[in-house]
C-alpha cells in the first residue's frame, strides 16, 4: 500500500505516469514554495519600507495575492494526487464495507461534478477577463491571470480525479 494515499503502489504503465506526475507535482511544490518565500521576503521588505522609512512597494499587495491564489488552487491539486486532503471519516470507517465503498464512489463522483463545473465557469470567465483586456489596478497584471490559476487548479484536481479512476480500473482487470 502507498501510505501516502492509501492505494496499492501500481506497476506497468501505470507506474510510469504516477512517477511522471509525482515528479512533476515535486517541482510545482518547489515552485509554490519559493513563491511563498518571495512573498513572505517582500512583504517583510514593505514592512520595513513602510514603518521606516515612511515608503512602500507598489504593488506588493498585487503580487502576494497572485502569490496566494497559486498556493491555494495548484496546491490544491497537489493535496488532491497525493490523498492528503482532510476528511472527517470516522463515521464512515464505522460503516460496513458496502456502505464504505458507496460513499467513496458518491466522494469521487462529487468531485468529478464540483471540479468540471468550477472549471467550466471559471474558464469561461477568464475568457471574458481575456477578451476585456482587464488588468490589476497597480501593477498592471492582466486579471485572466488569477482566475486562470483558478480554472487551472480545478482542471489538475479533475485529470487526477479521473486517472485514479482509469488507474484502479486497469489495476483491476
Amino acid at each position: 500500500m502507498n501510505s501516502s494515499s492509501g492505494r496499492a503502489v501500481p506497476t506497468g504503465p501505470v507506474a510510469t505516469v504516477d512517477q511522471f506526475v509525482e515528479r512533476m507535482m515535486v517541482r510545482l511544490e518547489d515552485v509554490l514554495a519559493l513563491a511563498f518565500c518571495a512573498a513572505v521576503a517582500l512583504n517583510f521588505i514593505n514592512v520595513i519600507a513602510r514603518y521606516i522609512f515612511n515608503a512602500s512597494i507598489h504593488g506588493a499587495d498585487e503580487v502576494q495575492v497572485q502569490v496566494l491564489i497559486a498556493m491555494a488552487f495548484l496546491g490544491a491539486a497537489i493535496v488532491q494526487w497525493r490523498g492528503q486532503h482532510l476528511r472527517m471519516d470516522v463515521l464512515v470507517g464505522a460503516m460496513p464495507a458496502a456502505m464504505q465503498t458507496f460513499v467513496r464512489l458518491a466522494e469521487v463522483v462529487f468531485v468529478v461534478v464540483l471540479a468540471g463545473f468550477v472549471l467550466a465557469q471559471s474558464t469561461r470567465y477568464t475568457m471574458q477577463m481575456h477578451s476585456l483586456a482587464r488588468t490589476s489596478d497597480a501593477l498592471g497584471i492582466p486579471v485572466w491571470f488569477s482566475h486562470g490559476l483558478v480554472a487551472l487548479g480545478f482542471g489538475m484536481i479533475l485529470i487526477i480525479t479521473l486517472w485514479r479512476i482509469i488507474s484502479v480500473r486497469g489495476e483491476r482487470s
